[in-house]
């Protein structure tokens, strides 16, 4: 069983890389903004829409926040495997939880069908929340039908989920 030190620098490789490594902001702020506007300007593109810088340039920076605080919801959910064990789902459970999901999200999500399961929960939940933020609040104001603002919000849930999720933490710690 993993004491509590272990646990705390075993975090999900996002955001332990941007503690340890501050200066990986400097090229994970940009290369996010520009992927939003990729995913963005060519769904435009492909709908059809007029415009597209025009329609694009005032919601940018909703898309591009809104799908940092969708990635820090599905880290939330990811650390949760993390925090849970012996002390709060009993020894038997606990030691049950950290071989087979709290180990595999933390190192290896390929390691356990469970493992795997917890992190394609957690992907999912951050692509639904870049779907509804930017359904929601990001849209909101642009000149779009409702269909183009659902079509455009699932775009980007699908194309900026934070597929990283799945690397393996163990390449980096070990």
């Amino acid at each position: 069983m993993s004491n509590k030190k272990e646990k705390l620098y075993n975090v999900i490789f996002p955001i332990w890389m941007l503690w340890i490594f501050p200066l990986t902001w400097l090229v994970i702020l940009p290369a996010n903004f520009v992927i939003d506007l990729l995913a963005v300007a060519i769904t435009m593109k492909v709908l059809k829409i007029e415009h597209i810088w025009a329609t694009a340039k005032p919601v940018i920076l909703k898309v591009w926040l809104f799908g940092f605080l969708s990635d820090l919801i599905g880290t939330a959910a990811m650390l949760m495997a993390a925090f849970l064990d012996e002390d709060i789902l009993g020894p038997t459970a606990g030691k049950w939880w950290y071989q087979n999901i709290s180990y595999s999200v933390n190192y290896n999500p390929f390691q356990s069908i469970y493992g795997f399961l917890w992190v394609t929960l957690c992907v999912v939940l951050a692509a639904a929340m870049i779907y509804l933020f930017n359904l929601k609040f990001s849209f909101k104001k642009a000149p779009l039908t409702d269909r183009q603002k659902r079509q455009l919000s699932l775009s980007l849930a699908v194309f900026t989920a934070p597929y990283l999720f799945y690397l393996p933490t163990m390449w980096f710690v070990r």
